[in-house]
């Protein structure tokens, strides 16, 4: 089996990433074409780390979307369950996953955080919250770990807002995607699961419920480029 299937069993999903990390950053950059950087910027922006403040990078990858967390003086440490996308990251930050003045890349199952609790300033996940088993469970660990009055901020795919774009953009999703990833030498079969879980998941509106009801307060969204991806945000109780 080369993909993962909609029901996101850990072990298939870490190890469909693990295939497509070489040229994860390279085959997003173009089948978003170009969309993924502005993306990162309003990531960062709503994150708004300061000085002194800790960010956790949920699903971080290779490590591209940890940088932006720590332009203001904030630490970030960046975690995930897929260890080559972990290996692909620390190769390119210098070749050490713990010291130094780069970012700490820390190996981790959203479902089970090895992180203690109150520890974060702020937590945030793009476009992985998706692939996780169960995503109550997962929002509830990051609940955990985030300080009274914290803040999560959650970038996913989400549901086209402009009437007729939907169609010409499911038309891209499924027949189009994977065979752009191909030509760029990825995984074109990981790419089928990119587009079917997109399709399979729920909508901007019912996203900000799920939020909510694993604890999270004041929870609101944006839609970014016509709502192919939304941007969550919610407090921690103080």
């Amino acid at each position: 089996m080369t993909r993962a299937q909609l029901d996101k069993r850990p072990d298939e999903v870490a190890a469909m990433f693990d295939r497509t990390a070489r040229r994860y950053d390279l085959v997003n950059d173009v089948i978003s074409l170009g969309q993924v950087r502005a993306w990162r910027k309003a990531v960062a922006a709503a994150v708004d780390a300061g000085p002194g403040e800790l960010v956790l990078d949920l699903g971080a990858g290779t490590g591209t979307s940890t940088d932006a967390f720590t332009t203001l003086g904030a630490r970030a440490i960046a975690s995930d369950f897929s260890l080559g996308m972990l290996s692909t990251g620390v190769r390119r930050h210098g070749g050490n996953a713990l010291s130094g003045p780069g970012v700490p890349f820390i190996a981790g199952d959203a479902l089970r955080l090895p992180f203690a609790d109150d520890a974060f300033d702020a937590v945030t996940i793009s476009v992985a919250l998706r692939n996780v088993h169960d995503t109550g469970r997962a929002l509830r660990e990051m609940l955990r770990v985030t300080r009274p009055g914290g803040r999560l901020v959650i970038l996913e795919f989400s549901h086209v807002t402009v009437s007729g774009f939907d169609l010409v953009y499911r038309e891209y999703l499924m027949r189009l995607l994977p065979k752009v990833a191909k030509v760029f030498g990825s995984n074109d079969d990981s790419y089928e699961y990119l587009a079917e879980s997109i399709r399979d998941w729920p909508d901007q509106r019912t996203l900000a419920g799920v939020i909510q009801d694993a604890g999270w307060e004041r929870v609101a969204w944006r839609n970014l480029s016509m709502g192919i991806v939304a941007m969550h945000r919610g407090f921690k109780p103080a």
